[in-house]
């Protein structure tokens, strides 16, 4: 029988299919190797080509060593609010030590005492209060977001950075390639002719690949101003109605003074070497914090550089701490294996769980992940509900009256095991009080979904939810 282009177009299938079992099992998660086979099996080429794209969850070897060079001198950089021990190990309650030993193991940053903080809810707060401590800088401004648009807002904040350039003021913007790609090829070039030192975060090249998985990225959200004031949390530097104007974003974002300070600012350096090769050892860029507030924290950095999932471990961890209470809030909510018995256990011992939910979101897939977990977190009496007043995009969690977390990091696989994201961990109850006080007001836009209701839903939504919680170790 002749060989045909068809004969060997089978055959090349199935060296396919059997050639990449071996090198997608290889030290990979069950459920995302289980997808990865799915794929490959029933699409060979498509899936072969999407392998080699996204497939791995690790950065080049060269970006690696930058970290690891790196992280010694960040060591030295916050230990310089050692000087007081009361800061560094303020007494807390034993309930609350584990979680900070395995933060300060996971993240490499210990606990601060001594800050003062609040939280910001609208989005021009935000960006007023930003503008104002940009213009009232003295030394340096430090930005790092995902996403800094060429809109309204992002002029408004270039505007402020070009004026504190023309002060004296060095600005250091560090913005992801792929969230902020509008900016590279608009407003990024007057910023730089502006003087602001712009350089993308993982840059995209599909000539000159710099990334093993071009879909790993930075979305971390960051803001210091001369080493004394740091801005953190959901936000962009965007326009609320960012991508469609009937869906407007909710954000919370902590504005920070204190030791904590520093610590978020050699996370900012720790990205700006990873980006450029360049150290910045300046001494103006630690001075000497102040210690009057009372908020104890610390700052948990994630990504695919660190030797551990130190946002998703540290997540798991708390929920299973938990004696009473944990109200969660996040844009996308597509929990793997671990996250979804520790909610289901959490229930089953007591403590009551709270999912405060967008009701729609930006991303139609992950939206179609999210509702397929729905019915099983019901059943087993995980409270759910949908926010109804644009895209609720705060990430948070408070548990019991003792930890509140705010931050970058959605509770997906995608926050967990891929991007570079920073959260926020303070303790405490007046400051776990203040964002549960948030949520509440979340919770008074949002109606809840009942087992019953939700088992109404029809056919095709639920072969389209099941598609997708196939796919979602993938997202």
């Amino acid at each position: 029988m002749p060989i045909t282009w068809s004969w060997l177009y089978l055959i090349s299938e199935w060296l396919i299919r059997i050639g990449m079992i071996p090198t997608v099992m290889r030290r990979r998660r069950p459920s995302v190797a289980m997808s990865w086979l799915l794929v490959i099996f029933f699409q060979p080429w498509m899936g072969l080509v999407l392998y080699l794209l996204l497939g791995t969850n690790h950065l080049p070897r060269r970006r690696i060593r930058r970290h690891e060079r790196v992280a010694a001198h960040i060591e030295k950089l916050v230990a310089l609010a050692a000087e007081k021990p009361h800061v560094v190990r303020p007494q807390l309650e034993p309930s609350q030590q584990a979680l900070v030993q395995l933060a300060e193991k996971l993240g490499d940053t210990p606990i601060l005492g001594g800050n003062q903080g609040e939280l910001i809810t609208e989005t021009e707060d935000v960006i007023r209060r930003l503008i104002d401590d940009i213009d009232a800088a003295q030394d340096h401004v430090h930005l790092l977001y995902y996403i800094f648009a060429d809109d309204s807002t992002g002029h408004r904040v270039g505007g402020a950075l070009a004026r504190a350039v023309q002060r004296g003021v060095t600005c250091r913007l560090l913005a992801d390639d792929v969230g902020s790609w509008r900016m590279f090829r608009g407003l990024g070039a007057q910023l730089v002719r502006q003087g602001i030192q712009l350089h993308p975060m993982l840059p995209v090249n599909f000539f000159r690949r710099g990334l093993a998985r071009m879909d790993l990225r930075n979305h971390r959200k960051l803001a210091v101003i001369d080493g004394r004031i740091a801005y953190t949390g959901s936000q962009n530097i965007v326009h609320p109605s960012y991508g469609r104007k009937d869906l407007v974003w909710h954000d919370v974002t902590a504005r920070l003074s204190g030791p904590i300070v520093l610590q978020l600012q050699s996370i900012f350096i720790e990205d700006w070497y990873f980006e450029t090769d360049e150290t910045l050892d300046l001494p103006e860029l630690f001075p000497a914090p102040d210690f009057s507030g009372q908020i104890v924290a610390q700052a948990l950095p994630s990504g695919p550089t660190y030797p551990s999932e130190s946002y998703h471990r540290l997540v798991v961890a708390a929920i299973y701490a938990a004696q009473r209470q944990i109200i969660i809030t996040s844009p996308y909510m597509v929990p793997d294996e671990a996250l979804l018995q520790a909610l289901e256990v959490a229930v089953y011992r007591g403590v009551r769980v709270e999912l405060i939910l967008p009701q729609r979101s930006d991303q139609a897939l992950a939206d179609a992940a999210a509702r397929a977990y729905y019915e099983e977190l019901l059943a087993a009496g995980v409270e759910i509900y949908l926010h109804t007043q644009g895209l609720l995009h705060s990430k948070t969690m408070s548990v019991d009256d003792s930890l509140a977390l705010i931050g970058s990091g959605n509770f997906d696989i995608r926050s967990f095991y891929l991007n570079f994201e920073l959260n926020l961990l303070a303790y405490g109850s007046e400051v776990t009080a203040a964002l549960r006080f948030l949520q509440r007001r979340y919770l008074n836009d949002a109606v809840p979904l009942t087992l019953d209701q939700w088992r109404g839903r029809g056919r095709a939504q639920r072969l389209l939810e099941d598609a997708a919680r196939l796919l979602s170790p993938l997202m």
